[in-house]
C-alpha cells in the first residue's frame, strides 16, 4: 500500500471517530436544546456544509427569526395600549428593568455586608471590653431581592414536587399492580385531579395554620402553604403515568416473575420499576411543570416571598416601572419553567433508554 493510500485510511478513520462523537453528543444536544449544535459541528467537519446549512436554519435560523418578528411587533403595538399605570412597556423598557433589579440586588448585597461588619465591629468592641455576655448574633432583616425571590420559589416548588413524588409513585405502582387499588383510587383521581390551586389554597391555608402553631420553626407558614398547594395540583401526572407504565409491563415479564417466585419487593425493584421509568418521569416532568404553574398562583395568595409575591407587590404598588417589572417576571418564569423541563429530561435520558421529549 503507498504512502498516499495509508494517509487516505488514517484521514477517513479521524473522520469516522469525528462522526461518531458528534453523533454522540447529538443526544445530549437534543436533551438540552441545543440540537442546532449537531449541524454546525457537522458542516465544519466537511460532511456536505450545503444540506448543513439547511438544517442549522431549521434548527436556529428560523426560531431567531420568529423571535425577532416578535419583538418587532411587541415594539410597535406595545406603545398603542395604553393602561392605568401608562403605556404597555415594550422590549427596551423590561430589559431596563433587568438591569435595575440587578442593581437593586447588589445595593442590597451591599447594605447586607455593612450590617453584618457593624455587627462583628460591635461584638468584637464588645469581647474586648469583656461583656461577652452581650454579644449578639442577628441575621440580616432587609428586603429579598429578586435573585432571592427566584431562589425561593425554586426552593418552594422542588419541595412540593418532592412530596408529590413520593405519594405518587408508590400510590401509581400499587394501582398499576392491583385491579382492586386502581378502582379504588380512579374516582379519587377523576374527581380531585381537575381542581383549581385557588380552591386549594384558602383549605390548606386552615389546616396549616391549625397544625403548624410554631413562630420559629423549620420552614416558615407561608412556604408550606405553598409547597402543599403545589403538591395537591401536581401529583396526579405522576401517578396517571405511573399506574399507566406499570399495567403495561409486558405480560411476558410478569408470567416469568410468577415463574422465579419473585416476591413483591423483588418483582417491583427488578421488574416494574426498570421497565415503568420512561412512563414514570414523563409523569415526573408534567408534574414539575404543573407544579410551577401552579406555585405562582400559590405564592401571591400565600404571600409566600417568591416570584408569585413579588407579581403581587407590583401589581399593588402601581408604580410606573411596575408593568415593566412584571413583564420581567413573565419572562423569568418562562425560561425558569424550560430549564426545570430539560433537567428532568436529563435525568430521564441518564437512567431510561426513552426517546420521549
Amino acid at each position: 500500500m503507498s504512502a498516499i493510500d495509508s494517509n487516505t485510511l488514517d484521514n477517513e478513520a479521524r473522520r469516522a471517530r469525528l462522526f461518531t462523537r458528534i453523533n454522540k453528543a447529538d443526544a445530549w444536544f437534543k436533551v438540552f436544546g441545543l440540537s442546532w449544535m449537531t449541524p454546525i459541528l457537522k458542516a465544519a467537519a466537511g460532511d456536505n456544509p450545503r444540506a448543513q446549512m439547511g438544517e442549522i436554519w431549521r434548527l436556529l435560523g428560523v426560531p431567531l427569526l420568529a423571535i425577532a418578528l416578535f419583538l418587532m411587533m411587541w415594539a410597535s403595538l406595545a406603545p398603542r395600549v395604553q393602561t392605568s399605570l401608562g403605556a404597555v412597556p415594550g422590549p427596551a423598557e423590561v430589559w431596563e428593568q433587568v438591569g435595575a433589579l440587578r442593581e437593586d440586588a447588589i445595593r442590597e448585597g451591599e447594605r447586607a455586608a455593612a450590617f453584618y461588619e457593624r455587627q462583628d465591629a460591635r461584638n468584637a468592641k464588645l469581647i474586648a471590653e469583656g461583656n461577652a455576655d452581650r454579644v449578639r448574633e442577628r441575621i440580616y432583616t432587609g428586603k429579598p431581592t429578586y435573585y432571592d425571590q427566584i431562589w425561593t420559589s425554586i426552593k418552594t416548588v422542588f419541595f412540593g414536587f418532592l412530596i408529590a413524588s413520593i405519594v405518587a409513585i408508590p400510590l401509581g405502582i400499587a394501582a398499576g399492580l392491583s385491579v382492586t387499588a386502581n378502582a379504588a383510587l380512579n374516582p379519587l383521581i377523576q374527581i380531585f385531579k381537575p381542581v383549581s390551586p385557588l380552591a386549594w389554597l384558602p383549605i390548606v391555608t386552615m389546616i396549616v395554620s391549625a397544625v403548624y402553631t410554631t413562630n420559629d420553626g423549620m420552614f416558615s407558614k407561608s412556604f408550606l402553604i405553598s409547597a402543599i398547594t403545589v403538591t395537591l395540583c401536581s401529583l396526579w401526572p405522576t401517578l396517571i403515568n405511573t399506574a399507566l407504565g406499570v399495567s403495561s409491563i409486558d405480560k411476558d415479564l410478569v408470567s416469568v416473575s410468577r415463574v422465579l417466585k419473585m416476591n413483591t419487593y423483588t418483582k417491583i425493584t427488578k421488574l416494574v420499576l426498570p421497565s415503568a421509568l420512561p412512563l414514570i418521569f414523563t409523569g415526573l416532568r408534567l408534574s414539575l411543570g404543573v407544579g410551577w404553574m401552579v406555585l405562582i398562583a400559590a405564592e401571591m395568595l400565600a404571600q409566600n416571598p417568591g416570584l408569585g409575591k413579588f407579581v403581587w407587590d407590583e401589581f399593588q404598588n402601581g408604580s410606573s416601572q411596575s408593568l415593566a417589572r412584571i413583564m420581567v417576571a413573565v419572562f423569568t418564569i418562562g425560561i425558569i419553567g424550560f430549564l426545570l423541563d430539560r433537567l428532568m429530561y436529563a435525568l430521564q435520558s441518564m437512567f431510561t433508554f426513552s426517546n420521549n421529549r
